[in-house]
């Protein structure tokens, strides 16, 4: 192993990598709500960023991956295929002709993947959405 990737075994540091309040504190002065806004601020940037690396990767593996580290923190996957089309949370951006009645209305395909952070919509999915002849 690299002596660089090696920890000296005299840190103190914790191996959960949890960060001990006297040094938060030590850090920001002592404003928690200073910091805590910096942390959202810096979470929010962080999710932007994955969501632009996922729309570019070419790898189903890295798409994956990122997908479920975002999952692990809340973001999760919008992908409302068979399910009736909400104008309110999906975008269409096209459709396809169904002599099936019970179809239309119906989202056929997501054609770019939509994210919720908990409740909260960041980006709407773009659907393909059945619609009656």
């Amino acid at each position: 192993m690299p002596s660089w990737f090696r920890r000296e075994p005299d840190t103190a540091d914790d191996p959960t990598g949890q960060i001990p309040a006297a040094l938060i504190n030590e850090i920001d002065g002592g404003d928690e709500k200073a910091l805590l806004d910096r942390a959202l601020a810096d979470r929010e940037t962080l999710i932007q960023l994955c969501l632009y690396a996922l729309d570019r990767a070419r790898s189903g593996g890295v798409v994956e991956r990122l997908e479920q580290g975002l999952a692990g923190i809340g973001v999760t996957a919008v992908r409302p295929d068979g399910r009736r089309f909400d104008p309110a949370v999906h975008e269409a951006g096209g459709a396809i002709d169904t002599d099936d009645p019970a179809l239309d209305g119906t989202v056929a395909e997501t054609e770019v993947v939509g994210f919720t952070d908990h409740d909260k919509l960041l980006r709407a999915p773009i659907v393909t959405v059945y619609r009656k002849r």
